[in-house]
């Protein structure tokens, strides 16, 4: 590991400390990579590709020294409840709308059998004539 590298870890380190004990000075305090980034000064980036282990200690003295949620797990848990919720409605409105297919199938089928039966009690219509209607009697 290089020189670069050792320094960039200590910064990560040392905003890890301030933002846990609630002294964030180049950040908003959050309790994210992002706040931690930016108080250590270096990209995001760097800390999710280089430096995860960094990442994943952040994370795990968050619960252990907060007895909290990260806020990302807090987000993707709301996020996942909002989705299930989704799911649950979409799965009951589906099951709504076979019902409908069902009784809307039924009675064409019943439509279907009183027309037959309408027209075979009707006089044969003469020529060309279509009739639109069965006569009321």
């Amino acid at each position: 590991m290089t020189q670069d590298q050792q320094h960039e870890r200590a910064r990560i380190r040392a905003a890890m400390d301030r933002l846990l004990a609630g002294q964030a000075m180049a950040s908003n305090g959050g309790l994210t990579v992002v706040a931690l980034a930016a108080e250590a000064g270096v990209h995001r980036m760097a800390i999710v590709k280089r430096h995860a282990d960094l990442k994943n200690e952040f994370y795990e003295r968050i619960r252990k020294e907060t007895r909290g949620v990260p806020e990302a797990e807090k987000r993707l848990r709301e996020t996942v409840t909002k989705l299930k919720k989704t799911i649950a409605n979409q799965k009951a409105e589906i099951e709504e709308l076979r019902q409908l297919v069902t009784n809307l199938t039924l009675a064409s089928a019943v439509l279907t059998q009183q027309t037959d039966i309408l027209q075979e009690t009707l006089p044969p219509v003469p020529g060309n004539v279509v009739q639109l209607r069965p006569p009321t009697r």
